[in-house]
């Protein structure tokens, strides 16, 4: 029996360098930074003093005050990412589909400003003056209930936690349940707003944050010798994920298929990569087997690209061990650059400009490589778009805890 193919005919997001996936799309292409100093709290209590926040983001564009009042700042950014790609779909949800259509929308961490308000409440206040909300405003799974509720669709409704392999994993994981036929279509991506008093404090905390704080657009320098760490970010990417048969019957518009899905562990440490990317390799070489893609067949990869010490030198090792000698011909570029590091909504934010980068033939650049690194020697894409077909895309993401995943988007091809 022949596989289900999985194509995507949708786009959504929220984002630090743009609210709708063509401002997102252009601002990367111009190599347009997403960093500035905090502004949603008073950033001088930690550290870190810059972050890529969401700007211009108005939830009651997309649901009532009163539902707001009740959503955690990532869950009101996946509700507005996943309406807008829907409506790019196209998507009519009926009473003879919704029962086929599923939701798998993951975050790394979920409502953690809910989480400082009301321990703050009940320390200062008491503790029964905590909000009735606060347990259903704070779960990392609510993000992917109230979508559900959105748009009321009752086929598989679960969520990913994978530190910063969420995004991908939550993609992975939808286009599995759609090949396996437990649904015609999903609503898959990640969400994230941790850019908060404890979010930021913690991260500085791990020593995992540029600390460039008078530089903000020029901070977050994947795979530059002189990087120092990442800056956290916030925002969302929802992506319509369809079994072709059923896209085709409603005469959807097609941008890209999912054809590979590969996951490992680290089994090495919470926090660092393991040598030589070697979890990294596994997850990229199964996604390739996967999709039955040779490293021949791939046109850019984009790259969980950090700007860390260890994830960048890893990563590049990872990709040579995979690819070979094809590693040095591939365009790469981290696209976090410029977006800065949405922690679990990564991975589909960039699985939207991979689908993006096939569509206009266009690889986004990695802005601020300056200083070449001798063990990152690939070709990064620094400091300006390229403009070439791109027909075959490798995704990568990497978390905490050693988490790896990865996808293969390709052209769609009828």
């Amino acid at each position: 029996m022949a596989r289900r193919r999985v194509v995507i005919t949708g786009l959504g997001c929220v984002t630090p360098v743009g609210n709708s996936p063509e401002d997102a799309w252009r601002a990367v292409v111009d190599g347009r930074s997403g960093v500035a100093p905090i502004t949603l709290f008073d950033a001088s209590v930690v550290p870190v003093r810059i972050a890529a926040e969401v700007k211009g983001f108005d939830p009651l564009q997309y649901v009532d005050r009163k539902e707001s009042r009740k959503m955690d700042r990532f869950t009101q950014f996946a509700v507005a990412a996943a309406q807008q790609a829907v409506d790019d779909a196209a998507l009519e949800i009926t009473d003879e589909n919704r029962n086929r259509i599923g939701v798998l929308v993951g975050s790394g961490i979920g409502g953690i400003e809910t989480l400082e308000r009301e321990i703050r409440t009940g320390i200062e206040k008491g503790m029964d003056r905590i909000s009735p909300f606060f347990i259903p405003m704070m779960i990392c799974d609510m993000a992917s209930g109230q979508v559900s509720i959105r748009f009321g669709v009752g086929g598989p409704n679960t969520c990913v936690v994978t530190a910063c392999a969420t995004g991908t994993n939550a993609i992975g994981d939808a286009a599995e349940t759609i090949r396996r036929g437990d649904a015609d279509a999903m609503l898959a991506g990640g969400t994230e707003a941790a850019v908060t008093p404890v979010g930021v404090g913690g991260f500085s905390a791990c020593r995992a944050l540029s600390t460039r704080n008078e530089e903000p657009t020029r901070a977050s320098r994947p795979f530059d010798a002189q990087r120092d760490g990442f800056i956290i970010g916030e925002g969302a990417a929802v992506l319509v994920l369809e079994e072709l048969e059923f896209a085709r019957a409603r005469g959807a518009r097609i941008l890209g298929e999912v054809v590979g899905y590969g996951m490992s562990a680290d089994a090495y440490h919470i926090t660092q990569p393991a040598p030589e990317g070697r979890g990294a390799a596994r997850a990229m070489a199964r996604a390739l087997e996967d999709a039955g893609i040779s490293p021949g067949d791939v046109d850019y990869v984009n790259a969980h690209g950090t700007s860390t010490g260890p994830n960048d030198r890893n990563e590049t090792a990872a990709v040579k061990t995979v690819l070979g000698e094809r590693a040095y011909q591939i365009p790469i570029s981290s696209t976090k650059s410029m977006t800065g590091h949405l922690l679990g909504a990564a991975g589909a934010v960039e699985a939207m400009f991979c689908v993006q980068a096939i569509r206009d033939g266009i690889v986004p650049p990695t802005i601020n490589y300056e200083n070449p690194d001798p063990e990152c020697d690939l070709d990064y894409v620094p400091n300006q778009c390229r403009r070439q077909p791109v027909a075959v895309t490798v995704s990568n993401s990497f978390g905490f805890g050693g988490h790896n995943a990865t996808l293969v988007i390709r052209r769609f091809d009828p």
